[in-house]
């Protein structure tokens, strides 16, 4: 073989294949640098999944938190309701008979009073 040879891609990764499997040092780098690798991306997983599980739970506590404050809402809102309902409104059928009959007793006070003169 020629000194060019060795300088075409093909030859060249065969010749570094054929020194990583005869030599026992470069096989105990590559088997290093294997084992290194795969805890790093399993370590990076981890991470990625207890990333994503907290986002998952502040998103579930939000949505209670809203709901809970939705129920509060409501709840507040019917208890005025009542309170406002429980307080006849001027003008309502109820307030204008009493005045009605106010009115009369009034009338009849006034037209015995005239009689009475």
């Amino acid at each position: 073989m020629e000194p060019e040879d060795f300088l075409e891609p093909e030859v060249a990764v065969t010749a570094a294949v054929v020194a990583a499997v005869f030599s026992p040092r470069i096989r105990k780098v590559i088997r290093r640098g294997l084992v290194y690798g795969t805890a790093g991306v399993l370590i990076a997983g981890d991470a990625v999944t207890s990333f994503a599980k907290n986002i998952g739970e502040g998103a579930k506590q939000a949505t209670t938190s809203v709901a809970q404050a939705t129920q509060e809402g409501v709840q507040q809102a019917k208890e005025a309701d009542k309170e406002t309902a429980s307080e006849e409104p001027v003008g309502t059928a109820s307030t204008t008979r009493k005045n009605q009959k106010a009115s009369r007793s009034n009338a009849g006070e006034q037209e015995q009073g005239e009689k009475k003169k």
